[in-house]
């Protein structure tokens, strides 16, 4: 699993403000239609929105749990996991926080026939590689990360079922869940946390060479 390094010219967030940092004054390009969806047209900024007021389960919680939210939880367990390199690590998280981007563009959409079905994935295959060449991915992972992300995933579905639906949902849960207790967060909070985390995660791959090339000039100068 590797970084691509020709990464798409734009992580468009507000210019000059943390994207996490609250409202500002440019209008977002908020996902609309998701036909011939390039990179240049991802703005990460409204993606966090429609993802931090998008309620998990259909609504089916008795709690609101946003998809961002969710995102950003399945994101942290994944870099906090042994076994893994710095860059894989930094990568598999960042692929676990843009995993549900289609439901952005797809939301409301219910295919009513198996052509509309199959449209559908088409339309969602596109979104995934257009928004992972945005940030900087590759647009697939490998066999082994991707079952590693699935069952993270899985895992922190069932924290969610044992902490938000009913009481003794628990009792139902056939997937160990997370450890961590899974908590309702306001729509506005979970998108600072899903940029922010973001930002984190994708930051350019130039500025990494850079202090990269900068920690092996230390090296150099100190062994010198």
């Amino acid at each position: 699993m590797t970084a691509r390094t020709d990464r798409a010219p734009g992580l468009k967030f507000r210019p000059g403000r943390d994207p996490g940092s609250g409202a500002g004054s440019r209008p977002l390009n908020w996902p609309d239609d998701p036909e011939g969806l390039t990179a240049a047209d991802i703005d990460f900024e409204a993606l966090a929105h429609v993802l931090a007021n998008t309620c998990r389960r259909g609504g089916c919680c008795r709690q609101y749990h946003s998809v961002a939210a969710h995102a950003v939880i399945v994101s942290e367990e994944i870099e906090a996991l042994d076994g893994l390199g710095d860059e894989d690590r930094r990568t598999l998280a960042l692929h676990a926080l843009l995993a549900a981007a289609p439901s952005a563009w797809l939301r409301g959409r219910l295919p009513d026939s198996q052509r509309a079905v199959e449209r559908a994935g088409k339309l969602a295959t596109g979104i995934e590689v257009a928004v992972r060449e945005a940030a900087g991915l590759d647009a697939l992972l490998d066999e082994d990360h991707g079952e590693l992300l699935r069952f993270v995933t899985r895992m922190a579905a069932s924290a969610e079922r044992r902490d938000l639906l009913d009481g003794n949902a628990a009792s139902g849960i056939a997937f160990p869940p997370l450890k961590r207790r899974i908590r309702s967060i306001p729509p506005d909070k979970a998108a600072e946390a899903w940029l922010a985390r973001f930002r984190a995660l994708a930051e350019p791959e130039e500025t990494r060479r850079m202090a990269a090339g900068a920690d092996a000039d230390g090296s150099d100068a100190a062994r010198g």
